[in-house]
């Protein structure tokens, strides 16, 4: 049984705990392996929405398949310093030494940089509290305008939603993508994010629709992107015809599953070629045969350009 420990602190923001812990609950309800813990120093926690919670305040045995998640706080303003007992962050630093992953939502980044665990690191939070993190934690390698950053065990997300984008990716990174898809899809979450995907991606620009045969062949293209995949294939595998999931598909999406397939390997080519690779490279790693259909692609309005 994987152990979830959610350290909660005063005047949290109860979407950066609820997003992912619903998560992580609808996981264990799907038959993962998952308890969630949610514990403070004192019992009784305010939340900056008014809403009180009550919490659990010794911390379980953890293990090195466990997980520790810092939520955010309201700010004001001012992050405050050292808003984690003394106890619970030297377990925190305890439980990553083990070999444990932590993470954290929005402001919680600070309770890790206050623990150290940033330093060296690329971390991030809520786009505004970057500057002063970088200022606070020089040592900490602060990535601006991303929903979260995985680096050394450590996974820091953006504000508020973005827990949820975090809390899908770990699942994906221990259980692979069609279950993340399947907790997405179960929570009415239809733009399953990756933490450096631009806001504009055509994941989040094709996911406004209810349609969940559209939904369940996306699923598939985006995890499946780089590979050849038939319409035949994709329509067998949600128990349609392929007319009928062309209509329903271009339908919700305006696109066809080939052109929606196209149009994913394009962005993360330009991500390749944002970090240096060559296009013929770039087009090589996402599944083109060759360069052309990748510079006739980029050519076309509507793909990202970094």
């Amino acid at each position: 049984m994987t152990s979830v420990v959610f350290l909660l602190t005063p005047g949290l923001h109860l979407l950066d705990l609820a997003g992912p812990a619903q998560v992580f609950s609808t996981a264990a309800d799907l038959g993962l392996p998952y308890r969630v813990h949610y514990v403070a120093e004192h019992a009784d926690v305010p939340t900056a929405q008014g809403v009180g919670l009550r919490a659990e305040t010794g911390i379980p045995e953890l293990g090195a398949d466990d997980l520790v998640v810092v939520p955010g706080w309201r700010t004001g303003g001012r992050v405050r310093r050292h808003v984690l007992g003394p106890d619970h962050a030297a377990a925190l630093v305890a439980h990553h030494a083990a070999g444990g992953t932590v993470a954290s939502v929005c402001s919680g980044a600070f309770a890790l940089a206050d623990a150290g665990l940033l330093d060296g690191r690329r971390c991030t939070t809520h786009h505004e509290l970057q500057d002063e993190l970088a200022r606070r934690r020089p040592r900490a390698r602060v990535v601006p305008d991303v929903l979260y950053v995985s680096d050394g065990g450590v996974v820091t997300s953006a504000g508020i939603a973005s827990g949820i984008d975090l809390a899908l990716h770990l699942v994906t990174t221990r259980h692979g993508p069609s279950t993340a898809a399947a907790i997405a899809r179960n929570m009415v979450v239809y733009a399953r994010r990756n933490g450096d995907d631009p806001q504009s991606s055509a994941m989040l620009r094709h996911r406004d629709h209810l349609v969940d045969v559209v939904h369940r062949v996306q699923d598939t293209i985006d995890a499946r992107f780089r590979s050849t995949l038939p319409l035949a294939g994709l329509a067998a595998s949600v128990g349609v015809s392929e007319r009928t999931l062309s209509r329903a598909f271009a339908a919700a999406t305006g696109l066809t599953p080939l052109r929606y397939q196209q149009v994913l390997r394009a962005e993360h080519a330009e991500h390749l070629i944002g970090r240096g690779a060559t296009v013929e490279a770039a087009a090589r790693a996402v599944g083109f045969q060759d360069a052309r259909m990748l510079r006739r692609l980029r050519s076309r309005p509507g793909v990202v350009r970094l």
